[in-house]
């Protein structure tokens, strides 16, 4: 903020609109300073706080939706009732791990007209073809019909990135699941993809017999197809290890119990944080104690120039007794 600009009321939110402030008593001048963001006309947003560096998994993909977040909840103060997010901005702001730049995609149902504003794209949607829904305060199309929605501009890969996300059953801080934030279910996948004059059901269909329950991030996803195109058998997901006393060491992403080996797939966090760090020797070594074989994946290993993923899970599981069809 300007050393000269007056501090706006605390009452204003992070955006708020032209009125809104006046009547609070902001000048016009003020509403002109610098410091103030104008996204849509007749709107202002706050100048964005500073933060510290992204850490942990997914970084990237939170501060890319909060900063989605601010223009559409800016948005959504001028927004029609008709109106409501649709495409790749109903996706980030459902959580989806999947990039946005550009204008906001916001639908309106035929007959209604679709508004016409600097920084919006808009389209007018058949009502069979879309359901919406209220998350985080923003009017949406649903987790499924924004998952069919997308087939027209994405991969077969990007598709089940997003699935996976959709029907991930979240755990709390003590590692319970919480099947009741789950976004969404194959079932209604399903659906989606066999809407009407859906189109792309092909491609949709492809994805989901990909999509599974229990997969935790893009870059899992990518290892389980590439894996599962190599022939590798399924693996079991997000699963809970125990120790034969019965106590439990540790919560992992792809397991092959049959083969007594699990699959780590690590992220820079889990090089960066000095806690992380510690927790994941304490748990491979209470693996190692009870019979487990560990493989460390990293992004070089999964998606670098020359991935070796899938063929350290196969020697370490022929090893462990498998035998290939």
């Amino acid at each position: 903020m300007s050393p000269h600009a007056r501090r706006l009321p605390a009452e204003l939110a992070v955006a708020f609109t032209r009125s809104q402030a006046l009547e609070r008593g902001v000048t016009p001048r003020r509403l002109r300073a610098r410091d103030l963001e104008t996204p849509f006309r007749g709107v202002r947003l706050r100048p964005e706080p500073p933060g510290q560096p992204p850490d942990g998994p997914l970084a990237l993909d939170r501060l890319s939706r909060a900063r989605l977040m601010r223009r559409a909840r800016a948005y959504g103060l001028i927004m029609s009732t008709e109106s409501f997010f649709i495409g790749r901005t109903a996706a980030v702001i459902l959580g989806a791990p999947l990039e946005h730049t550009g204008d906001l995609d916001v639908g309106v149902f035929a007959p209604a007209r679709a508004p016409r504003r600097r920084g919006i794209r808009a389209m007018k949607l058949a009502r069979g073809l879309a359901a919406v829904l209220s998350h985080d305060g923003l009017r949406v199309t649903s987790p499924a019909t924004t998952w069919a929605m997308l087939a027209g501009e994405l991969s077969i890969r990007q598709l089940v990135h997003i699935g996976d996300a959709f029907v991930r059953v979240p755990r709390d801080g003590r590692g319970h699941h919480q099947p009741a934030m789950a976004l969404t279910t194959i079932e209604l996948l399903r659906r989606a993809a066999l809407a009407p004059r859906r189109r792309e059901r092909a491609k949709l269909l492809a994805a989901l017999a990909l999509v599974r329950v229990g997969s935790a991030s893009p870059l899992e996803s990518d290892f389980r197809i590439d894996a599962a195109r190599a022939g590798l058998p399924e693996p079991e997901l997000d699963v809970e290890i125990f120790a034969d006393h019965g106590r439990r060491i540790g919560i992992s992403e792809v397991v092959f119990p049959r083969f007594r080996t699990v699959v780590e797939i690590e992220g820079d966090h889990h090089r960066t944080s000095r806690a992380q760090w510690h927790r994941d020797i304490e748990k491979y070594a209470a693996y190692g104690a009870e019979g487990w074989e560990v493989v460390r994946l990293t992004s070089e290993h999964i998606r670098g120039q020359h991935p070796l993923a899938v063929g350290m899970v196969w020697a370490v599981l022929l090893r462990h007794g498998w035998q290939p069809e």
